[in-house]
C-alpha cells in the first residue's frame, strides 16, 4: 500500500486539474476536434432510402431567374411530388410571403396535401425569426429550423422541442419524422425511466445538459439532443488520407470563412457537399417526370436549397478547414440528417451519442492517470516508460473510438491530460527520488567506511547498495562481487531465507530489530552473528536498511557450554531428589516423601474444608512369604503389591511405603467418611488375589486402618497415630479387613 500512495496521490492531482479545466471549458474546443476526428474516422454509412432530397441546384436558379422561386412552380412541383404519395413532404424553403405569381395556386397545394411540412424560425439571440406560411402554421404542419452552433462555428447538436411563451414548437426534422412513424404506429412518449424524456418506440432520447461530453456550460434551451450525424463514403474520400488521420496539429484551428464569391482576400465554398447520405434528385428532374415513382413512394421528401451562392450552410464534424477549404453541408442536408438520425435510432436501433455521468467520467479519467503514474513508478527507465505510455495512449484512443462506434462520447482529451500528465509528474518525481538517492549513498558511504563492525545498506528490494569494508572482509567476497546482489545470491537458502523475513520486517513496520542468526562465509565457515537493523529515510521518501553485524560465535559456544552444566546440574539434582524421596525397591514415595505430602494435603484440606483419609495398610503373612520362599520374592511380591497399590487409587490419591511391608495412602478431598471405606474394601481385595512370581503362587492379604480428618484430629501426629492404632485392631480382629479408628462402621 506505501508503494501505491505515491501513485494514487500524483493520479488524483493531476485528475483533479483536468477536471477542473474540463469544467472551465479549456479544453472544450480540443474535445470538440477529438469528437469530430471520431465522427471522421467512422466507417461509411448506407444510404437511408426513406429520405429524398429534391434539391434546389445553382443551375436552376439561373434558369428559373429569381429568388425565392415563383409560388406557381412551387406549386406545380408540390402537386407533382403528392402524385407520387410520400409520407411526408417537407418544404425547407421560406414561403412566410407571397411570391407572384401564382400565390392562389401556391395556396390550394397547402390546403390539399395533408402531408406538407413547412418551416419557420423561432426569434433567437441570432435573429428577429421568420414565421410559418399562414395555412400550415393554422394546421399545425409547422416545424422550426433553428439551429444550435457550437462555439467553433459547427453543429453537433439538433433541436427537438422549443417552448416559447409557454407553447411548445416542434422542430422541423422531429415534425417529419413523427409524420412518417404515425404509418408505423409510433407515436410520441413520456419515457418510462424519466417523465421528462421523449420516447418513441422503445428508444429514448435524453435531452442535452450544459455539461454532457465535452461540453462546459452550453446553451441548453430547448430540448436538444447529440447529433450523431450519418455520412456516407464520398466526403471521407475528398480528404487526403494524410489529412485524415492527423489531428492533433489542430485542436485550435477553427473552420475558414464562407463568404459568397472569390476575391482574393476571400475563401471559396467547397462544391462538394459535406455527407451525400441520401438520394438527391433536383426539381427540373421532378417537374419533367425524370424520376422513378418507387424512388419517392413512401419516403421522406424534402424540397431545400443546395445552391452554394445562397448561402445556406453549415459546418458538421465532418468539416475541416485545412488547405483553404472549408467542407460543408447544406441546410437541406442537415435537416435530412437530423431527420435520419431520429428515424435510425427509432426504427433500425442506430445509436444515439450517449456520454457519462460527470462521477463515472472522473473515474474514467482518474483510471487512465492511475496508469500514467504506475507506467513510471513500476517501469522506473525513460526509454521503457516512454513505450509503455505510447502503447497506453493508442489503448485510450482505441477504446474511444469503439465506444464511439457503439454511440459513447468518452473523455479522451482529459483522460489522455490525465494519463500524460501523471507520467510527467511521476517523471519529475522520479528524477528527484533519484538525485536524493544519489546524495544519500554517498552520505552512508561516508560514514559507514568509518565503522571498524561490518555494515551494509540494502534497498527496498532486499539488495546490498553500499558495504564497508569490515563486511566484504567478513563475508570473504569483494565488493564487486556483492554489489546490487541480494543474500540469495551469496548465502545458502536457509540462511538467506531468514535474512530476508528478518528484512521485511523492518520494512514493513519501520521499528529496529535485532536478531542472531547464522552467516557462512565464502570458505563454508559458518559464523554465529548478531545484527542490528534499522531504517533510513531520506528528504526524497527513498528508504535504505542499514545493518551492523557483530560476530557473537565465541560468546554463543561459552553459553552453550554452560547452559549444558547446568542442564547436567540440573539431572543431578533432580536425581537425587528423587532418590531422597522414593523408596528405591517399589518406587513409591518413602516415609520422607509421605510426611511432606500429608502435611501440604491437611493444609488444602483446611483451606478448602474438605475432609481427608489416611489409611495405614499392613500385609498378613508376608513374614511367611519371606521365610519360606526368600527375600528375593518377598521382595517381587512387595513391588507388586506396589503395583496393585497405585491402579487401585485415584490420580490425586498419595501412595507411600513407610518400609517393610507397611503402606500409607492419602485420600484428600473425600465426599464422606464411607467413601474411605469403599477405597480400603478395593484395596484388599485387589491385594487378596493370587500373585504368580517365579513359578511360585503367592497369598496374601492386608490389614487396614483409617483416620479422618478432621474427625479424627487435625494434626500430622494425631491423624498417624489414630491410623496406626486401627490397623492393629483390624490385624488383631482376624486380619484381611479394614478398621476405622471410630464408631463409623465399614
Amino acid at each position: 500500500m506505501k508503494q501505491q500512495r505515491p501513485v494514487l496521490i500524483t493520479a488524483a492531482g493531476v485528475t483533479g486539474a483536468a477536471i477542473v479545466l474540463r469544467l472551465m471549458g479549456i479544453l472544450q474546443s480540443a474535445e470538440f476536434v477529438a469528437l469530430d476526428e471520431l465522427f471522421r474516422l467512422r466507417p461509411p454509412e448506407a444510404q437511408d432510402n426513406r429520405v429524398v432530397i429534391v434539391e434546389i441546384k445553382e443551375t436552376n436558379l439561373q434558369d428559373i431567374g429569381q429568388w425565392p422561386i415563383p409560388d406557381r412552380l412551387m406549386a406545380q412541383l408540390l402537386q407533382k411530388l403528392n402524385t407520387y404519395q410520400p409520407r411526408a413532404i417537407g418544404l425547407d424553403i421560406y414561403r412566410d410571403l407571397p411570391v407572384k405569381p401564382g400565390n392562389e395556386e401556391f395556396l390550394q397545394a397547402t390546403k390539399t396535401i395533408p402531408n406538407l411540412i413547412g418551416i419557420e424560425r423561432l426569434p433567437d439571440k441570432n435573429s428577429l425569426g421568420v414565421p410559418g406560411q399562414a395555412i400550415l402554421s393554422k394546421r399545425k404542419q409547422i416545424g422550426f429550423n433553428n439551429v444550435v452552433v457550437d462555439s467553433d462555428g459547427k453543429v453537433r447538436r439538433s433541436l427537438l422541442y422549443w417552448h416559447i411563451e409557454g407553447k411548445q414548437h416542434n422542430s422541423f426534422a422531429l415534425k417529419l419524422a413523427l409524420t412518417y412513424l404515425q404509418s408505423e404506429k409510433i407515436a410520441p412518449q413520456s419515457a418510462t425511466t424519466n417523465p421528462n424524456y421523449l420516447q418513441l418506440g422503445k428508444v429514448v432520447f435524453p435531452y442535452f445538459k450544459p455539461f454532457d461530453g465535452g461540453y462546459a456550460r452550453a446553451d441548453d434551451r430547448g430540448y436538444q439532443i447529440l447529433g450523431n450525424l450519418p455520412c456516407a463514403s464520398d466526403f471521407r474520400e475528398s480528404i487526403p488520407l494524410w489529412q485524415r488521420y492527423s489531428f492533433f496539429d489542430k485542436f485550435f484551428t477553427p473552420p475558414a470563412p464562407l463568404v459568397k464569391g472569390g476575391s482574393k482576400n476571400t475563401t471559396c465554398i467547397s462544391s462538394k457537399s459535406g455527407c451525400s447520405r441520401f438520394q438527391t434528385v433536383s426539381i427540373d428532374q421532378i417537374l419533367a417526370d425524370k424520376v422513378p415513382a418507387e424512388l419517392l413512394r413512401d419516403r421522406i421528401i424534402i424540397i431545400g436549397s443546395r445552391a452554394p451562392s445562397l448561402e445556406d450552410v453549415f459546418y458538421t464534424p465532418y468539416s475541416d478547414g485545412r488547405a483553404g477549404v472549408a467542407q460543408s453541408i447544406f441546410g437541406v442536408e442537415l435537416q435530412a440528417s437530423f431527420t435520419s438520425q431520429i428515424l435510425s435510432a427509432v426504427l433500425d436501433g442506430r445509436p444515439l451519442i450517449k456520454v457519462l455521468s460527470k462521477p463515472i467520467e472522473w473515474v474514467w479519467i482518474f483510471g487512465w492517470s492511475v496508469l500514467g503514474a504506475a507506467i513510471i513508478w513500476k517501469l522506473r527507465s525513460p526509454l521503457r516508460s516512454f513505450g509503455g505510455i505510447l502503447i497506453t495512449a493508442i489503448g485510450l484512443i482505441g477504446s474511444c473510438y469503439i465506444a464511439f462506434l457503439g454511440g459513447w462520447w468518452l473523455p479522451l482529451i482529459p483522460s489522455m491530460l490525465g494519463l500524460l500528465g501523471s507520467a510527467i509528474v511521476g517523471i519529475s518525481q522520479l528524477a528527484y527520488i533519484q538525485e536524493e538517492l544519489k546524495r544519500s549513498k554517498e552520505f552512508l558511504h561516508t560514514v559507514i567506511d568509518t565503522i571498524p563492525d561490518p555494515v551494509f545498506v540494502k534497498d527496498k528490494k532486499h539488495r546490498w547498495i553500499i558495504l564497508n569494508p569490515a563486511y566484504c572482509n567478513f563475508v570473504g567476497y569483494s565488493l564487486k562481487t556483492l554489489m546490487g546482489k541480494s543474500d540469495y545470491d551469496i548465502f545458502p537458502p536457509e540462511e538467506a531465507t531468514a535474512f530476508w523475513s528478518h528484512d521485511e520486517l523492518v520494512f514493513q513496520t519501520g521499528t529496529a530489530q535485532e536478531n542472531e542468526e547464522q552467516l557462512t562465509d565464502s570458505q563454508g565457515k559458518t559464523y554465529l552473528i548478531a545484527t542490528k537493523k534499522s531504517l533510513h529515510k531520506d528528504a526524497a521518501g527513498n528508504i535504505f536498511l542499514v545493518g551492523v553485524i557483530r560476530d557473537i560465535t565465541e560468546r554463543k559456544r561459552t553459553e552453550e557450554e554452560l547452559r549444558r552444566s547446568n542442564i547436567e546440574l540440573k539431572l543431578s539434582e533432580d536425581r537425587l531428589r528423587y532418590i531422597a524421596y522414593h523408596d528405591p525397591l517399589t518406587s513409591l514415595g518413602n516415609r520422607k516423601y509421605f510426611q511432606e505430602n500429608l502435611t501440604q494435603s491437611l493444609d488444602w484440606s483446611r483451606s478448602q474444608h474438605q475432609l481427608l483419609a489416611l489409611l495405614f495398610l499392613d500385609l498378613d503373612g508376608f513374614k511367611k512369604v519371606n521365610d519360606t520362599l526368600g527375600h528375593d520374592i518377598g521382595d517381587e511380591l512387595l513391588k507388586a503389591v506396589a503395583d496393585r497399590l497405585k491402579n487401585s487409587l485415584r490420580s490425586s490419591d498419595i501412595v507411600s511405603r513407610l518400609g517393610g511391608d507397611e503402606f500409607t495412602v492419602i485420600l484428600p478431598g473425600i465426599p464422606e467418611a464411607k467413601y474411605a471405606g469403599k477405597v480400603a474394601k478395593k484395596i484388599g481385595e485387589a491385594i487378596s488375589e493370587d500373585y504368580y512370581l517365579e513359578g511360585h503362587k503367592v497369598q496374601v492379604t492386608t490389614s487396614i486402618g483409617i483416620s479422618l480428618f478432621p474427625l479424627d484430629g487435625e494434626t500430622e501426629e494425631m491423624l498417624i497415630k489414630k491410623a496406626d492404632t486401627a490397623m492393629y485392631h483390624a490385624k488383631k480382629s482376624g486380619r484381611n479387613q479394614h478398621q476405622f479408628c471410630h464408631s463409623t462402621s465399614s
